[in-house]
Protein backbone atom coordinates (compact mmCIF):
# COMPACT_ATOMS: atom_id res chain seq x y z
CA UNK A 1 0.00 0.00 0.00
CA UNK A 2 3.17 2.48 0.45
CA UNK A 3 2.84 2.53 -2.95
CA UNK A 4 -0.74 3.83 -3.25
CA UNK A 5 -0.17 6.42 -0.77
CA UNK A 6 2.85 7.93 -2.76
CA UNK A 7 0.32 8.07 -5.77
CA UNK A 8 -2.66 9.68 -3.79
CA UNK A 9 -0.92 12.22 -1.61
CA UNK A 10 2.28 12.74 -3.26
CA UNK A 11 0.43 13.56 -6.80
CA UNK A 12 -1.86 15.34 -5.51
CA UNK A 13 0.84 17.14 -3.56
CA UNK A 14 2.51 17.99 -6.77
CA UNK A 15 0.70 18.91 -8.17
CA UNK A 16 -19.28 20.78 -5.32
CA UNK A 17 -22.00 21.80 -7.12
CA UNK A 18 -22.31 23.55 -10.47
CA UNK A 19 -22.62 27.30 -11.21
CA UNK A 20 -25.72 28.30 -9.90
CA UNK A 21 -28.62 28.81 -12.48
CA UNK A 22 -31.93 31.18 -11.87
CA UNK A 23 -34.53 29.67 -10.47
CA UNK A 24 -36.99 31.88 -11.72
CA UNK A 25 -36.56 31.07 -15.39
CA UNK A 26 -35.65 26.93 -15.60
CA UNK A 27 -34.01 25.86 -18.71
CA UNK A 28 -36.23 25.38 -21.81
CA UNK A 29 -35.84 23.01 -24.88
CA UNK A 30 -33.89 25.40 -26.35
CA UNK A 31 -31.71 26.59 -23.60
CA UNK A 32 -28.67 24.06 -22.73
CA UNK A 33 -28.65 22.48 -19.32
CA UNK A 34 -26.05 23.18 -16.63
CA UNK A 35 -24.38 19.73 -17.43
CA UNK A 36 -24.34 20.80 -21.20
CA UNK A 37 -23.16 24.45 -20.60
CA UNK A 38 -19.81 22.91 -18.05
CA UNK A 39 -19.80 20.45 -21.20
CA UNK A 40 -18.51 23.01 -23.53
CA UNK A 41 -16.72 25.55 -21.30
CA UNK A 42 -13.28 25.71 -21.27
CA UNK A 43 -12.01 24.37 -18.17
CA UNK A 44 -9.88 27.25 -17.21
CA UNK A 45 -12.44 29.44 -16.85
CA UNK A 46 -14.38 27.22 -14.56
CA UNK A 47 -14.31 28.00 -10.94
CA UNK A 48 -13.18 25.41 -8.62
CA UNK A 49 -17.45 24.14 -8.25
CA UNK A 50 -17.84 23.92 -11.51
CA UNK A 51 -14.17 22.02 -12.02
CA UNK A 52 -15.76 19.78 -9.31
CA UNK A 53 -19.14 19.15 -10.75
CA UNK A 54 -17.43 17.76 -14.07
CA UNK A 55 -15.13 15.22 -11.84
CA UNK A 56 -17.91 14.16 -10.82
CA UNK A 57 -19.79 14.02 -13.79
CA UNK A 58 -19.14 9.74 -15.34
CA UNK A 59 -20.76 10.89 -18.90
CA UNK A 60 -17.18 11.96 -19.94
CA UNK A 61 -14.52 10.66 -18.50
CA UNK A 62 -11.90 12.13 -20.64
CA UNK A 63 -13.05 15.69 -19.45
CA UNK A 64 -13.29 14.27 -16.36
CA UNK A 65 -9.79 13.55 -15.92
CA UNK A 66 -8.79 16.84 -17.66
CA UNK A 67 -10.80 18.36 -14.50
CA UNK A 68 -8.95 16.38 -12.33
CA UNK A 69 -5.70 17.68 -13.57
CA UNK A 70 -6.98 21.27 -13.45
CA UNK A 71 -8.22 21.27 -9.82
CA UNK A 72 -4.70 19.36 -8.63
CA UNK A 73 -2.85 22.58 -10.96
CA UNK A 74 -5.05 25.46 -9.13
CA UNK A 75 -4.17 23.49 -5.70
CA UNK A 76 -0.41 23.42 -6.66
CA UNK A 77 -0.19 27.20 -7.06
CA UNK A 78 0.79 29.51 -4.00
CA UNK A 79 1.34 32.48 -5.26
CA UNK A 80 4.69 33.48 -3.46
CA UNK A 81 7.86 32.40 -5.43
CA UNK A 82 9.45 31.70 -2.27
CA UNK A 83 6.76 29.10 -1.20
CA UNK A 84 7.51 27.72 -4.82
CA UNK A 85 11.07 27.34 -4.30
CA UNK A 86 10.90 25.93 -1.10
CA UNK A 87 8.14 22.77 -2.20
CA UNK A 88 10.54 22.41 -5.13
CA UNK A 89 13.65 21.97 -3.11
CA UNK A 90 11.14 19.58 -0.64
CA UNK A 91 10.26 17.58 -3.57
CA UNK A 92 13.71 16.95 -4.69
CA UNK A 93 14.33 15.99 -0.80
CA UNK A 94 11.50 13.88 -1.25
CA UNK A 95 12.46 12.15 -4.69
CA UNK A 96 15.79 11.79 -2.80
CA UNK A 97 14.73 10.19 0.17
CA UNK A 98 16.19 12.49 2.46
CA UNK A 99 13.40 12.93 4.51
CA UNK A 100 14.82 14.68 7.23
CA UNK A 101 15.88 17.74 4.86
CA UNK A 102 12.64 17.88 2.95
CA UNK A 103 10.86 18.04 6.56
CA UNK A 104 12.92 21.64 6.74
CA UNK A 105 11.81 23.18 3.76
CA UNK A 106 7.96 21.93 4.69
CA UNK A 107 8.47 23.17 7.86
CA UNK A 108 9.06 26.52 6.68
CA UNK A 109 6.07 26.52 3.86
CA UNK A 110 3.51 25.62 6.73
CA UNK A 111 4.99 28.39 8.79
CA UNK A 112 5.15 30.88 6.15
CA UNK A 113 1.61 30.19 4.10
CA UNK A 114 -0.21 28.35 7.41
CA UNK A 115 -3.42 28.85 4.48
CA UNK A 116 -1.70 26.71 1.38
CA UNK A 117 -2.91 23.09 1.81
CA UNK A 118 -0.49 21.48 -0.20
CA UNK A 119 2.03 22.60 1.93
CA UNK A 120 0.43 20.09 4.83
CA UNK A 121 -0.28 17.87 2.20
CA UNK A 122 2.99 17.56 1.49
CA UNK A 123 4.31 17.34 4.92
CA UNK A 124 1.71 14.58 5.52
CA UNK A 125 3.48 12.69 2.66
CA UNK A 126 6.82 12.86 4.55
CA UNK A 127 5.86 11.99 7.61
CA UNK A 128 3.44 9.15 6.41
CA UNK A 129 6.79 7.40 4.79
CA UNK A 130 8.41 7.69 8.05
CA UNK A 131 5.76 5.83 9.56
CA UNK A 132 4.98 8.75 11.87
CA UNK A 133 0.82 8.23 11.30
CA UNK A 134 0.21 10.46 14.25
CA UNK A 135 2.00 13.52 12.58
CA UNK A 136 0.48 12.93 8.85
CA UNK A 137 -3.20 12.35 9.84
CA UNK A 138 -2.67 15.49 12.28
CA UNK A 139 -1.53 17.31 8.83
CA UNK A 140 -4.01 15.86 6.26
CA UNK A 141 -6.38 16.90 8.72
CA UNK A 142 -5.64 20.36 8.19
CA UNK A 143 -5.82 20.12 4.55
CA UNK A 144 -9.55 19.16 4.75
CA UNK A 145 -9.88 22.12 6.99
CA UNK A 146 -8.74 24.21 4.04
CA UNK A 147 -10.25 21.78 1.29
CA UNK A 148 -12.53 19.42 2.10
CA UNK A 149 -13.08 17.82 -1.15
CA UNK A 150 -9.29 17.30 -1.66
CA UNK A 151 -9.61 13.93 -2.42
CA UNK A 152 -6.11 13.00 -2.25
CA UNK A 153 -5.84 13.81 1.45
CA UNK A 154 -8.97 11.30 1.78
CA UNK A 155 -7.20 8.65 -0.10
CA UNK A 156 -4.45 9.30 2.70
CA UNK A 157 -6.57 9.32 5.15
CA UNK A 158 -8.12 5.86 4.48
CA UNK A 159 -4.55 4.77 3.78
CA UNK A 160 -3.31 5.31 6.96
CA UNK A 161 -6.34 4.18 8.76
CA UNK A 162 -6.20 0.79 6.71
CA UNK A 163 -2.71 0.26 7.77
CA UNK A 164 -4.22 1.16 11.42
CA UNK A 165 -6.66 -1.69 11.28
CA UNK A 166 -9.02 1.19 11.48
CA UNK A 167 -11.24 -1.13 8.93
CA UNK A 168 -14.35 1.05 9.14
CA UNK A 169 -12.94 4.89 9.10
CA UNK A 170 -10.80 3.19 6.22
CA UNK A 171 -13.52 2.61 4.23
CA UNK A 172 -15.80 5.52 4.72
CA UNK A 173 -12.63 7.72 4.12
CA UNK A 174 -12.03 5.89 0.49
CA UNK A 175 -15.64 6.15 -0.28
CA UNK A 176 -16.02 9.94 0.52
CA UNK A 177 -12.37 10.38 -1.65
CA UNK A 178 -13.72 7.89 -4.67
CA UNK A 179 -17.52 10.11 -4.55
CA UNK A 180 -15.53 13.22 -5.15
CA UNK A 181 -13.15 11.97 -7.78
CA UNK A 182 -14.16 8.46 -9.41
CA UNK A 183 -11.03 8.49 -11.05
CA UNK A 184 -8.67 8.02 -8.49
CA UNK A 185 -6.50 5.01 -8.71
CA UNK A 186 -7.73 1.54 -8.53
CA UNK A 187 -6.18 0.67 -5.43
CA UNK A 188 -8.52 2.92 -3.75
CA UNK A 189 -11.45 0.46 -5.17
CA UNK A 190 -9.43 -2.81 -4.16
CA UNK A 191 -9.30 -1.35 -1.00
CA UNK A 192 -12.84 -0.95 -0.58
CA UNK A 193 -14.04 -4.11 -2.00
CA UNK A 194 -11.47 -6.01 0.21
CA UNK A 195 -12.88 -3.61 3.55
CA UNK A 196 -16.46 -3.91 3.03
CA UNK A 197 -17.12 -7.25 3.99
CA UNK A 198 -15.26 -7.09 6.96
CA UNK A 199 -16.64 -4.01 7.75
CA UNK A 200 -20.26 -4.72 6.93
CA UNK A 201 -19.66 -8.10 8.76
CA UNK A 202 -19.18 -6.13 12.02
CA UNK A 203 -21.96 -4.12 11.49
CA UNK A 204 -24.43 -7.04 11.60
Amino acid sequence: MQAFVFKAIVLAALLGCAAPTLAAEPPSAASPSPSQSLASKPLGEMSMDELFATLADPANPVRGRAAEKEIQRRWSRSGSATIDLLMSWAQQSLAAKEYGRALDFLDQVVMLKPDYAEGWNRRATVFYLQDEYGKALSDIEKVLVLEPRHFGALAGIGTIFEELDRKADALAAFEKALAIDPYLDDDVRKSIEQLKPDVEGEQI
